[in-house]
């Protein structure tokens, strides 16, 4: 599918300081707003106005779709031992039952054959090192002993901007997963699915809404800045996606009948985007998307977007300046740092329209 578009395919390149933007430090969330739905949602569609996200029923259309994913993450941070020297591991893509791509740190030393132990009996053989610290990892095991490693020795994989003194803690493990999660594979949080309760899904139930599920085992690489200078340089890491036919059916019939569909989320826009077809015909899909959205690239899979606020330079803020337009995330963002709005994963939310 398409790995970058719009103007940077065109001729006419965007530069990544494009996307950037000033953020107070205090502005980033370290814990979830509790109860999850009374975190603060702005409505960007037509007029810029704050609100919470319980008031989500009221602010959607009663026929409206919503699209969640279901992926769930799993304890993918590691930290061990090659020879004498630590090793953080943290597994970002699944390839077999037993082997992953994965970011090492310290990776300059690393070299296909080495082994790093991270427990006894529990290890795994350096099969090829990749660019920016990515190794293969093959753990010699079979999946269920594997699985039941990961879960003994494996934490949860906050991203860098959530401190935690001693690393990931009990509290986070729970925090740090959707209510939607069923689907092991992913090592972030599709983060705008945090928001969401057994409360507030039965408010939107009794509005009429329905909910349909994808999966995107979302990758580490999602916290990798952009760091070229030409947007249309950034390399996207692959990641495992999934729509099924009856998603896919659900999907288009709404769209026929002129009702709005809803992703919860950028990563269910992703992978819609990438079963998706010329016509706006979202059809079964499953493998890898490399999706990238810039400025230009036309939407056609979705109407409208819930989604936290995001980091500056990544490509998920540029994802929603394409959805909902530069100039209007740019006034959206110097707005929320005013109200003091929190933001990244365990931060506020926005809904948008396609532009």
């Amino acid at each position: 599918m398409v790995s970058i578009s719009g103007c940077a395919r065109s001729g006419c390149p965007m530069k990544t300081a494009d996307f950037d933007f000033e953020l107070p430090g205090e502005r980033i969330a370290q814990r979830p707003a509790e109860p999850r739905e009374s975190a603060r949602l702005l409505d960007l569609r037509d007029r810029m106005s704050d609100h919470v996200v319980q008031e989500l029923p009221e602010l959607l259309d009663p026929d409206s779709l919503l699209v969640v994913n279901d992926t769930r993450v799993i304890p993918a941070q590691l930290e061990g031992r090659r020879g004498e020297g630590r090793m953080s591991v943290t597994l970002h893509k699944r390839l077999t039952d037993t082997e992953w791509l994965s970011f090492a740190r310290p990776a300059k030393r690393l070299r296909p054959g080495d082994r790093i132990d991270f427990a006894e009996g529990f290890s795994a053989d350096v099969i090829a090192r990749g660019e920016g610290g990515e190794a293969h990892l093959r753990f010699d095991m079979d999946p269920a002993a594997f699985r039941d490693a990961l879960a003994q020795h494996g934490r949860t994989p906050l991203p860098p901007y959530i401190k935690r003194v001693d690393g990931p803690d009990g509290q986070d493990a729970h925090d740090y997963q959707t209510m939607f999660a069923v689907r092991e594979g992913a090592v972030a949080a599709p983060t705008a699915g945090l928001h969401f309760t057994p409360a507030l899904m039965a408010s939107l139930a009794s509005a009429g809404m329905e909910i349909a599920t994808v999966t995107l085992h979302v990758g580490a690489g999602t916290f990798l800045p952009v760091t070229v200078e030409d947007v249309q340089d950034h390399k996207m890491h692959a990641e495992f996606g999934e729509v099924d036919a009856d998603t896919a059916a659900r999907i288009n019939a709404a769209r026929a009948a002129g009702r709005p569909v809803v992703s919860i989320g950028t990563t269910a826009l992703r992978v819609l985007e990438s079963a998706v077809d010329v016509d706006g015909h979202v059809a079964a899909f499953r493998g890898d998307t490399r999706l990238f959205c810039v400025p230009g690239y036309e939407f056609r899979a979705v109407d409208q977007l819930f989604t936290n606020f995001h980091l500056p330079r990544s490509t998920l803020f540029m994802l929603v300046c394409a959805f909902a337009g530069t100039e209007h995330m740019r006034a959206a963002y110097r707005h929320a740092v005013y109200m003091e709005y929190r933001f990244f994963s365990y931060g506020d939310a926005t809904l948008l329209r396609r532009a």
